[in-house]
């Protein structure tokens, strides 16, 4: 990447933009093109096109999209699935519309078939079914990414497609209902009144989770190093089953109470680490573990709170 050329980061006050843009400043790079939804709404088509024509951006990060939890993907699978198919076409078309040099496309390790041959490799993309409980919102990010493959097999469009695995950090959704599982589980255990929380399922499923700001220097990462589509693995490689993970919150948040296990609610897939190979291979790796990580989470998470109340 060119330090002196206009990068846009799609989405960038979320938990994986906000990182992005800090990686990108850390390296230097000033020339950074950031909107807020109330400044541009994604969803618009017309306003997008518009927004690419008058910016011109050599580089796109399109970390926008509607997320949240298993509790949020299964009850609003219609929202999910609508608005992230429309948001990423309006970025990926205009993009190559106004010549953007290179696209990266972040989704998610849920594209991948519930039963899929673990740790799980690029080509398992498309060989099984999906977990019904996140099957809208990992549907329109494989249209996402074959979008990109397509448009660069027909037009030449250069892009990357980076799945990371489950993402936590600062700027997270800390909603204990419609949060990703860490900051749902800070939430939870910081809020409890009478020193009992409960999660779903039994806790045996097993995560990888990633640090957002390595998912973030993985990003600068491959874009410099891949153009034609691919998919690309992110991971940690440090998979835990839900309980052990409980656990580790429990102790970063100094919870001492009871933890229980609603086991009528669905566990979702049962263990899904990303065989990162592709990427680790090129000398990428993550530079925090999993402890370090929740730690880093959890004290941004009491500084915001904090600001939140003054």
């Amino acid at each position: 990447m060119d330090k002196l050329k206009k990068v846009y980061v799609a989405g960038h006050r979320g938990l994986v933009g906000s990182a992005i843009v800090r990686a990108l400043q850390d390296r230097g790079f000033e020339n950074i093109v950031t909107r807020t939804r109330q400044e541009l709404d994604l969803l618009d088509q017309k306003a997008v096109a518009e927004f690419f024509e008058y910016e011109k951006p050599a580089y796109v990060f399109d970390a926008a999209a509607k997320v949240g939890g298993i509790y949020a993907n299964d009850t609003y699978s219609a929202d999910f699935i609508y608005e992230n198919i429309q948001i990423q076409n309006n970025l990926i078309h205009s993009a190559w519309k106004s010549g953007v040099e290179n696209f990266l496309f972040l989704g998610s390790v849920c594209i991948y078939p519930k039963f899929a041959e673990i740790p799980v490799k690029e080509e398992s993309l498309l060989t099984g079914y999906l977990e019904p409980t996140n099957d809208a919102y990992a549907i329109a990010k494989i249209s996402g990414i074959k979008m990109l493959q397509a448009y660069h097999k027909q037009y030449g469009m250069k892009s990357v497609c980076l799945m990371p695995s489950n993402l936590y950090g600062p700027g997270d959704n800390f909603h204990p209902d419609n949060g990703h599982v860490i900051p749902a589980m800070i939430t939870k255990f910081q809020n409890s009144v009478d020193g009992k929380v409960t999660f779903w399922g039994d806790g045996s499923p097993k995560r990888e989770f990633l640090y957002s700001e390595d998912l973030a220097d993985a990003c600068l990462f491959a874009i410099d190093r891949f153009e034609k589509g691919e998919l690309i693995n992110v991971g940690s490689g440090e998979n835990v089953s839900i309980k052990e993970l409980a656990n580790k919150v429990a102790s970063v948040v100094r919870f001492d109470g009871e933890i229980g296990w609603d086991t009528s609610r669905p566990n979702g897939t049962p263990n899904r680490p990303l065989d990162s190979s592709k990427i680790t291979e090129l000398g990428w790796k993550p530079k925090h573990t999993l402890r370090e990580g929740l730690q880093k989470t959890y004290d941004w998470y009491n500084i915001a709170t904090y600001l939140e109340t003054k």
